[in-house]
């Protein structure tokens, strides 16, 4: 059973990315303030669970959600600052977006860039430990993903719709036969 929180306090907002990984497409980010008694069933970190199963959970999560926010960095803003940069960028809109202040940050990960005027603690491993980091790890993975099926009608030769712009061997093969395009993370080694 997840955590319900780490201060107490009833408005601590979860952080959480998606996309770190990728080779195309935006950074994603998710921050979530949870009422303490949310918690669905399959609630967990977004990689341990099916895609089927975090589309289920996201309309729950952003209904129950005393307030949630997804934010993004893009791939000229990874190329121009660095991933991790991106990251933290995509994490603190998310949280500027929050319509509650966020009372206390909890950040999934080892490292995160200070935002003025939050106290924060990173938890390693934390969307499998807590309620907020978890439902932010499921909106952060979803709502990327649907932005990458988005792209892979206007760029379908990269099949975005199936890999989300990961390293797959099947992306780095479309990369090698066609090129990149202008969202692929031109900094990153691509083949």
């Amino acid at each position: 059973m997840l955590l319900a929180s780490l201060s107490g306090h009833p408005h601590e907002a979860g952080l959480d990315e998606a996309g770190r990984g990728c080779l195309a497409g935006p950074v994603f980010a998710a921050a979530v303030i949870l009422p303490p008694d949310f918690a669905p069933r399959y609630l967990n970190d977004s990689k341990q669970l099916s895609a089927k199963r975090r589309e289920e959970l996201r309309p729950e999560i952003c209904e129950a959600a005393i307030a949630w926010a997804v934010a993004e960095a893009s791939p000229a803003e990874i190329a121009s600052i660095n991933i991790a940069q991106a990251s933290y960028l995509a994490m603190h809109r998310a949280v500027a977006a929050l319509p509650v202040r966020a009372a206390h940050l909890l950040v999934d990960g080892n490292r995160f860039r200070p935002l003025p005027g939050f106290e924060h603690t990173c938890v390693i491993g934390g969307d499998a430990i807590y309620r907020s980091i978890a439902a932010a790890s499921i909106l952060a993975k979803t709502f990327r993903d649907e932005h990458m099926r988005t792209l892979a009608a206007e760029y379908p030769q990269y099949g975005w719709d199936r890999n989300a712009g990961y390293p797959t061997q099947a992306h780095r093969d479309a990369i090698r036969a066609h090129g990149p395009c202008e969202h692929h993370r031109l900094g990153f080694r691509l083949l």
